[in-house]
């Protein structure tokens, strides 16, 4: 569906500036699979293999990029997350996104309306209920499956707490006839135990893991250990963590531990012995994932929950977040060092949300390879894809810059969605784009030997063949 007036706005080479670029996205990077090994999408609507009744509830509903546009936009929450009426949440979206020149919500929102609708209409107040009307009837034919289907989903990891009890994963390992052509695996994420990061206080919390009371370190630590065997018993490999930084803390024994574990689940433990907990909690995770054979994502910087009023009123992590500014390389280095010194250390990729830290992290992830059991395992330490306010444009350039100057590119596990809609696996369309014009026009600027089957295989291994090679899950179907 094209509009009369005008040509499409999002072309065969959108993104592509050269001859070279656009041979690299249209040969090589195109028709690879997807290998989405972080998102949040909610297992319950996999495991369902679901049919969604209306573009708000595919498009709209959870999504904090929206929100904050709309918010900005004067918008009111009733018409975010309150209780307005699905196509009015979506009327007001639709008078927002004229607004959103120059934010990548403009190129992502009519990327996926082309892409899964083939809708090439500039989406605004007029356009509204056409593209309401043309997405709702196509939804009809629409599952989970045919969406995975459709842009070769190799692979899904979602983000699970440990103390779920992963139910929606497990009926999907018992029957792969639900999404039979892409694997679907648990990422272990434990940020509820860490100060100031919880949905609630660390004894509720820590007795919901453990299954009663859990009045010791040690029931602690065999509670996260069991939970990480139910992970890997269902194809999880790999973790993740969200926290402002990696605490700068010396590392203390398990009995000062266990002192500091009771403190704090009684809620008299000092920030400081806070920091100590949680740094005791990432060593013993991290070990764990190296003997398990698993990698662990670290993503850091975030400022979460700025708005007290939403907090109060609304909630917990509903788009009022931002980036921080704290010092990274510190706890980095004392953490990371330290499972090196103990000959532990995963696989590991390190996300960073200020890209004033964009050097910081892609130097230190060069510095945890060689010597002792690290030696021998090409990219084990990456330095990940642009994430959250950087999963765009200017911020992915800005990653692929700063990894090609300080680490190898050509070992990097490429683009992942981050994201809790169905709708978002253009993202991984853009970033290959992007890829492909930075090459291509590098390779035209003689920066770079204008080889098409030396390229082409870079932007192929970047878009998928690393990813994949660089986790080790097992894949399904045509993809296996």
């Amino acid at each position: 569906m094209t509009s009369a007036a005008a040509a499409p706005y999002i072309t065969d080479d959108f993104l592509l500036s050269t001859e070279t670029a656009r041979a690299l996205y249209h040969d090589y990077a195109a028709a690879m699979p997807i290998y989405d090994y972080h998102c949040h999408l909610p297992p319950e609507d996999l495991s369902a293999n679901r049919a969604f009744e209306t573009l708000y509830d595919v498009w709209l509903d959870g999504d904090h990029y929206k929100w904050r546009a709309m918010r900005q936009n004067g918008v009111p929450e009733s018409h975010c997350t309150g209780d307005a009426d699905p196509y009015d949440k979506f009327l007001a979206f639709a008078r927002t996104v004229p607004q959103t020149l120059r934010n990548p919500l403009h190129h992502w929102t009519h990327l996926e309306l082309r892409r899964y609708f083939d809708i090439d209409l500039l989406l605004n107040e007029d356009t509204a209920k056409e593209v309401w009307d043309e997405a709702n009837r196509q939804l009809k034919r629409l599952r989970v499956s045919d969406i995975l289907d459709r842009f070769n989903v190799a692979l899904v990891g979602t983000i699970d707490d440990p103390a779920d009890d992963l139910g929606h994963h497990k009926t999907l390992f018992d029957d792969p006839s639900i999404l039979p052509d892409t694997a679907v695996v648990p990422a272990f994420r434990p940020d509820n135990l860490y100060n100031d990061q919880g949905a609630t206080n660390l004894r509720e919390y820590s007795d919901r893991l453990a299954g009663g009371a859990c009045e010791t370190l040690g029931q602690l630590l065999d509670a996260i250990d069991a939970s990480l065997d139910r992970f890997h018993a269902l194809g999880g490999r790999l973790s993740d963590h969200g926290l402002p930084s990696i605490p700068d803390v010396e590392p203390v024994d398990v009995h000062e531990l266990d002192r500091v574990f009771r403190a704090a689940r009684d809620g008299q433990a000092s920030p400081h012995e806070r920091d100590q907990f949680d740094l005791g909690i990432l060593l013993h995770v991290a070990q764990r994932y190296h003997t398990l054979g698993w990698s662990a994502q670290y993503h850091l910087g975030e400022m979460r929950n700025n708005n007290g009023w939403a907090y109060d009123h609304i909630g917990r992590h509903i788009g009022f977040d931002s980036i921080g500014d704290r010092r990274q390389a510190p706890g980095m280095s004392r953490f990371f060092g330290e499972l090196t010194r103990r000959e532990c250390l995963p696989n590991c990729v390190l996300y960073n949300l200020n890209p004033a830290d964009n050097y910081v992290f892609a130097s230190m992830a060069g510095n945890f390879v060689g010597g002792g059991d690290t030696s021998g395992k090409a990219g084990r330490m990456q330095y990940g894809s642009g994430w959250w306010f950087l999963d765009q444009k200017e911020g992915m350039t800005w990653q692929i810059n700063a990894l090609s100057n300080l680490g190898l590119l050509t070992r990097f596990i490429g683009m992942l969605t981050d994201s809790r809609s169905f709708l978002s696996y253009p993202r991984h369309e853009y970033f290959r784009r992007l890829l492909c014009d930075i090459l291509g026009r590098d390779a035209e600027a003689g920066e770079v030997p204008n080889d098409l089957e030396v390229l082409g295989k870079v932007v192929q291994d970047i878009s998928f063949n690393n990813a994949r090679d660089y986790f080790g899950m097992p894949l399904k179907g045509r993809h296996a």
